[in-house]
């Protein structure tokens, strides 16, 4: 019985796992932000110097304006509530009993206050060493009239994936005349006005959309795609200016 035995445990196991891709690293920073929020402009300002590094592809900054300050006396001309729905999916997912502003996410996984400037350098430098799981290649990029299409081409599994498709105006200046910001002039970067989500059924198409009417044609814009898995980490993205 013992010689059964030990012939048993002496078989060889062979375990076998299916082999990942993985990309270049790629940080996304998603701003919840309002013009009405009197803590909001340092980390408005703080989320412009980041977009300044040089490695641009790697590093994608959003600003995701709410409207849950829109009552204290300035409405914010980026505001959605769809913004703020979004905040709060977030919230959701951490456990948060309550949302707030200035609130940075990294990649829909993690979040800070968006003014922490030792947090955010921390979080940049962490990130940086996460592979990213899709790789997205946007080409045949237009803005015509008052459209965008482009093609997209994803590397890596997109098995119950979503690809978000972001338009962002790339900076404006706004004097505010009142609430708690009244009297400042406001510098915003990279403020999200559309956000667009579909599942991704295969690798590779074409994608329009109109462009909303908040766009002067003097702004500059930038269109960013984004793959997102179901529990709304960010696991490849791409920008590409306007």
């Amino acid at each position: 019985m013992k010689h059964i035995l030990l012939t048993l445990f002496m078989i060889p196991l062979c375990f076998t796992s299916e082999k990942v891709e993985t990309y270049p690293p790629v940080i996304v920073l998603e701003l919840f932000t309002s013009q009405g929020c009197s803590s909001c402009p340092p980390a408005d300002k703080l989320l412009t110097e980041v977009d300044t590094f040089d490695n641009e592809n790697q590093i994608i900054t959003l600003s995701y304006h709410v409207d849950y300050w829109n009552y204290i006396g300035w409405k914010d001309p980026f505001s959605k509530a769809s913004f703020s729905d979004k905040q709060r999916q977030y919230s959701r997912k951490f456990n948060s009993s309550s949302i707030y502003t200035p609130q940075v996410v990294v990649n829909g996984k993690t979040h800070f206050v968006g003014s922490n400037t030792r947090e955010m350098n921390a979080k940049l430098k962490s990130y940086a060493k996460i592979s990213a799981e899709n790789k997205i290649e946007l080409s045949v990029v237009k803005r015509s009239g008052n459209s965008v299409s482009f093609n997209y081409n994803i590397a890596g599994a997109i098995k119950n994936k979503t690809m978000r498709i972001v338009l962002a105006i790339k900076e404006r200046t706004t004097e505010i005349p009142r609430g708690e910001n009244r009297n400042r002039t406001l510098k915003n970067s990279n403020i999200v006005v559309l956000d667009e989500s579909l599942g991704l059924k295969k690798s590779n198409g074409s994608y329009s959309f109109s462009i909303p009417k908040i766009v002067n044609k003097e702004d500059k814009l930038k269109l960013i795609v984004m793959s997102q898995n179901s529990d709304l980490d960010i696991i490849g993205a791409s920008q590409v200016n306007l």
